[in-house]
């Protein structure tokens, strides 16, 4: 498939504005919409939107399917009657640029109680449209609910350190926890009918404007997950959980052991006798809530590096081949034409890209690589070819300003390269490096919104290899200057990537 030539911004609704400690799909994205349509974008990319887990990281979820808890937001359960102005409370004064996931999951769990209690007294309305979701998505909001009610249960701990029925899923066993946690198992459905109700309305509002949401679909299942409690046979694990091989990247030059990711591995043999039914399942329920989807690790659908289970480092590992042509042949004949961006970075065989271009998916081109260490080649805009998705950084960079300013300091020959590149010698590189990705041939162009606003290195948003304190970012209203929306309407006029009405029509996804 390939894409209409467009520009869009980079930015996680955990990172908008609001007064509860941390973004969500209230009335701070509807104005970031808008924001966005004044501003001439007709993208917004999020991360993944699952329900976080260990480091708050959005590609660690405890589902591929369910919605992150915490992005729900109170003033709109109010507005639905599910919470009084009383109930709500105000959240404790907080750095309004920085998240403190603590304090924000005790507080969001206690306005979500509230609100299943009062639901329990009066559905106000939304008790068929509530049936209807959890029918039409009772494949996976069943395990989902259940493995989120146990898992509070035992007080957080991971799944393999429960009840060991549970573990194993003892027929019998899982009768009588369903019917102990049956309240419990209520309230996380209630949940995620939450969440699904808020940000569906957010997307509708976003398509009528003609602004397309980009999701993120990380290519591993977290280990701790109901994904692979409940499907245990399509991964390498045992029936009791013990991980027989694992997810990570061989050593190179950022890493002498390699990464070891720790995530299970796809049993793609058994996968295959069944068309790949959980990869349309997972696919179908994307395209719900997106309509763009981004596939991170996009080689590892190619081949992948597989680690024995238990190893201290990724050092031991081999290359096994997964049939991604395979799968993408079967989404294709039950889904119709993908819209996909593959993320391609890092050491990429032709065997990867030659999957890529077999079905026309755009990859990713970061302008920093071009004029980093070893000046990435492939990444200049003269090397760009159009079906690509071009950015000035991504979530795992630091910022541009930020980049810019350690290698200026540096006094080495990277800054001066890019300075004679863009021909320009004054302050504001990063506005000069924008403009060079929205003059670039590439089809598509996403700017981080830390970009967007020329931040520091205070605005990044992970630090990979860093295991606690990411994913904390916001920014305020205040940090926007009034020109910008011009600026930017202006500039994706001027090198033809503007917004053009057009009749929203639903993507058909299977049920």
């Amino acid at each position: 498939m390939r894409f209409e030539r467009s520009a869009g911004v980079l930015l996680h609704p955990t990172s908008l504005p609001g007064q509860f400690g941390i973004g969500d799909l209230g009335s701070e994205a509807y104005s970031f919409v808008n924001f966005l349509e004044a501003s001439g974008q007709k993208l917004w990319q999020v991360f993944p939107l699952g329900p976080t887990g260990y480091g708050d990281s959005p590609y660690q979820c405890f589902s591929a399917f369910a919605g992150n808890p915490l992005l729900i937001s109170p003033e709109k359960l109010a507005e639905d009657g599910f919470l009084s102005l009383d109930e709500i409370e105000a959240y404790p004064n907080s750095d309004p640029h920085k998240i403190d996931y603590g304090h924000v999951i005790n507080y969001k769990k206690l306005i979500l109680r509230k609100a299943f209690n009062n639901f329990k007294k009066n559905t106000n309305g939304l008790e068929e449209l509530y049936s209807s979701f959890c029918k039409e998505n009772d494949e996976w909001l069943n395990d989902f609910s259940f493995f989120m009610a146990a898992k509070d249960f035992h007080g957080g701990k991971l799944w393999t350190e429960w009840d060991k029925s549970l573990v194993v899923r003892d027929r019998k066993a899982l009768e009588e926890w369903k019917q102990k946690l049956k309240d419990d198992i209520n309230y996380h459905k209630f949940v995620q009918f939450q969440f699904f109700f808020q940000w569906s309305n957010l997307k509708k509002f976003a398509n009528e404007k003609g602004i397309k949401i980009v999701g993120d679909m990380p290519i591993f299942i977290a280990y701790d997950s109901a994904d692979l409690w409940a499907n245990k046979s399509l991964f390498t694990v045992d029936k009791e959980g013990k991980l027989e091989t694992v997810a990570g990247v061989p050593p190179d030059y950022f890493s002498a052991t390699g990464q070891l990711w720790g995530n299970p591995l796809y049993r793609w043999s058994l996968m295959e006798k069944d068309n790949f039914l959980w990869w349309r399942q997972r696919m179908s329920n994307m395209l719900k809530l997106v309509d763009i989807i981004r596939i991170d690790h996009f080689r590892g659908l190619e081949a992948f590096w597989e680690i024995p289970g238990g190893a201290p480092t990724a050092e031991k590992g081999r290359w096994v081949k997964a049939p991604g042509g395979k799968l993408f042949n079967t989404l294709k004949k039950h889904l119709g034409e993908l819209p996909i961006l593959a993320e391609d970075l890092g050491v990429i065989t032709k065997a990867v890209e030659d999957l890529r271009d077999k079905f026309e998916f755009p990859g990713m081109k970061i302008l920093q690589f071009a004029f980093g260490t070893g000046m990435e080649r492939r990444f200049l805009p003269h090397n760009i070819s159009p079906n690509s998705v071009v950015y000035t950084g991504s979530h795992d960079n630091d910022t541009t300003r930020a980049y810019f300013e350690k290698e200026k300091k540096a006094d080495n020959d990277i800054y001066i390269h890019s300075q004679k590149y863009l021909d320009y010698d004054g302050e504001e590189i990063v506005h000069k490096l924008i403009k060079t990705a929205y003059a670039s041939v590439a089809d598509i162009v996403i700017i981080p919104m830390q970009d967007v606003l020329n931040l520091g290195g205070e605005a990044r948003m992970n630090f990979p290899g860093k295991p606690a304190g990411n994913w904390t970012w916001r920014f305020t209203w205040e940090e926007v200057p009034d020109f910008i929306s011009g600026a930017y309407k202006e500039m994706a006029e001027l090198y033809e990537r503007p917004p053009k009405p057009e009749k929203v029509t639903e993507i058909e996804t299977e049920e």
